[in-house]
């Protein structure tokens, strides 16, 4: 399909061509504009840039190493790559935004942060800033997530989090983001929601993108290191929200000759009722304050959505996918439980890795993707630890 010469960044109005905006009630609308009309100069100024990148190397880890998988290569006769975030302090990509966002918030004199969590991996990360800054901080998480990932909510409370369970709907990460913003409406002055995905009402997810863009700029001058240039033929990343996705494609998404693969998760199958496949199952609407793709009923309710994975269980994407979508520059897979958690077992065999179940949904991709003889960088955006107990409950292994 050839690709439309058209913008893949947000516009002025903070749209990704019809996907964004704010849709958001007045209550909320001061906190947002506030964001709107300062994130910009705040975080391009040069003493945040410093605090910034300093912590994302002595704090942090950054760089994460891009790792030739010469296993996983030879198994699919390609160069296949690994972006190593599972290697990020507290073990996700999340932590790239959560640092920028804690900065952010201090800049604008917030005195608390609130937050969702699905995985755990950024309530983890929320709750490791909030500690390192002495901020107090509260995160919302799905009695259902809760249970599944129980290790990270203990790491939350070790690192002095207050963890509130959402008791509505699927108990997953739409109503634990549901119940952080009927907080942040009620306590408008003080707070600062730190998002930690690329979704939410303008500017979140321009915002979230840049903080993550971090990813694919080290791609660049890794693979210029390993291979003698800057472009894959290829970027595989998982999408639930998509920020891990949004970070790896940011400089590469105007280059159209590397091909972007955003892998969801199609749960028991799309035809079951049991997905989270958006793409596959959602209409154009509006949930959690922008405009985007989500799966929803001919009335507009919300389709409870479904994945073995806590992170990739979200009911849509963030706008910037949605436009990707739609305009045909991102490729969408769809990859179900059974098949995200063999292609976990298989890369930490032929690898020694375990990957969060998330990251697994994008390596079971290469299996449905023309990748021979090609340049493949997947993005590795978790580890397993925290998956442990699903994977000891799925047992084949």
């Amino acid at each position: 399909m050839e690709v439309k010469k058209i913008s893949y960044q947000v516009d002025e109005a903070g749209y990704y061509g019809k996907f964004g905006g704010a849709y958001i009630p007045e209550m909320l609308y001061p906190n947002v504009e506030e964001l709107r009309e300062n994130y910009l100069q705040i975080i391009s100024s040069e003493e945040f840039q410093r605090q910034f990148q300093s912590l994302l190397k002595d704090y942090v880890g950054r760089p994460t190493p891009l790792y030739k998988a010469d296993r996983l290569s030879k198994a699919y006769n390609a160069s296949i790559y690994l972006k190593r975030e599972d290697l990020c302090h507290t073990g996700a990509h999340k932590v790239n935004n959560t640092v920028g966002q804690i900065l952010l918030a201090q800049a604008l004199n917030k005195k608390r942060i609130i937050a969702e969590t699905g995985a755990g991996q950024h309530g983890v990360a929320t709750a490791t800033v909030c500690a390192l800054m002495d901020m107090d901080c509260t995160v919302f998480m799905g009695e259902v997530d809760i249970e599944r990932q129980w290790p990270n909510v203990e790491r939350m409370k070790i690192l002095g989090a207050e963890v509130v369970p959402a008791t509505s709907g699927s108990r997953t990460l739409k109503d634990a983001t549901n119940e952080a913003l009927r907080h942040w409406i009620n306590n408008p002055v003080d707070t600062h929601y730190i998002i930690g995905s690329v979704v939410g009402p303008h500017p979140y997810p321009d915002m979230v993108t840049r903080f993550q863009s971090v990813i694919s700029e080290e791609i660049k001058s890794q693979l210029r290191e390993h291979e003698g240039r800057p472009d894959p033929d290829i970027i595989v990343a998982c999408v639930g929200g998509g920020s891990n996705a949004a970070g790896s494609y940011y400089h590469y998404v105007d280059n159209p000759k590397v091909e972007l693969v955003a892998v969801e998760a199609s749960g028991l199958g799309n035809d079951t009722g049991k997905s989270a496949a958006t793409t596959a199952l959602g209409t154009e609407g509006i949930l959690h304050g922008s405009k985007t793709l989500l799966m929803q009923t001919e009335d507009g309710q919300v389709v409870e959505p479904y994945s073995i994975s806590a992170g990739l269980d979200y009911p849509g994407i963030g706008p910037i996918h949605a436009h990707l979508f739609e305009s045909g520059r991102g490729q969408f897979v769809g990859v179900t439980d059974e098949e995200a958690m063999k292609a976990g077992i298989k890369l930490s065999k032929l690898e020694g890795i375990i990957p969060a179940i998330e990251s697994a949904h994008a390596v079971a991709a290469l299996s449905k993707l023309e990748i021979e003889g090609k340049i493949v960088v997947v993005n590795l955006s978790g580890r397993g630890d925290k998956d442990l107990d699903t994977y000891i409950k799925w047992g084949k292994y």
